[in-house]
């Protein structure tokens, strides 16, 4: 497993969800669902693909049918090209707004409301472009998208695990 940056691999699992959201009509805010639709077009086995404008309570649902989730989304503020990083889900009370929900508590939601052991994980990729309205990514946000669809496609497009009995 990875930790907090670039390199390793995603525990294997054999039923898998990547939930890519943000606003593609505000550049490089697309940058989730962009990786959403990549992934989904490399026909990845196990993984099933969902995305987006915000998180919402519901896709708790979805989660729980799943024993790792990956939660895409773009990033201000990280390492180039991308940051990923284990989550923790947040049980009990969650805390949400009409606009959006968090990775941890959709999380914990699933854990909480499903009884589920999903594992989950935050997808972090840089974008440079947020300020004006438009749709298609940054030629630096591109390459990073790019870097993290290889990524993906190599952690996921494995055999999976045998599990002792």
């Amino acid at each position: 497993m990875m930790k907090d940056d670039v390199g390793g691999t995603l525990p294997r699992a054999r039923r898998v969800l990547i939930l890519g959201y943000g606003n593609p009509g505000r550049r490089d805010d697309g940058l989730g669902p962009a990786l959403a639709q990549r992934v989904q077009e490399a026909d990845l086995p196990g993984v099933r693909v969902e995305s987006g404008y915000q998180l919402n309570i519901e896709d708790a649902a979805a989660v729980a049918q799943h024993e790792l989730v990956v939660f895409a989304d773009a990033s201000r503020g990280s390492e180039p090209p991308f940051v990923l990083r284990p989550l923790e889900p947040r049980t009990g009370a969650m805390e949400f707004t009409t606009h959006s929900a968090s990775p941890e508590g959709i999380l914990g939601l699933a854990h909480d409301v499903f009884g589920a052991e999903t594992e989950g994980f935050s997808l972090a990729i840089r974008g440079y472009d947020f300020d004006g309205f438009g749709e298609g990514l940054s030629d630096n946000a591109e390459l990073n998208l790019n870097a993290a669809v290889e990524f993906l496609r190599t952690s996921l497009n494995r055999e999976p695990r045998i599990t002792p009995k």
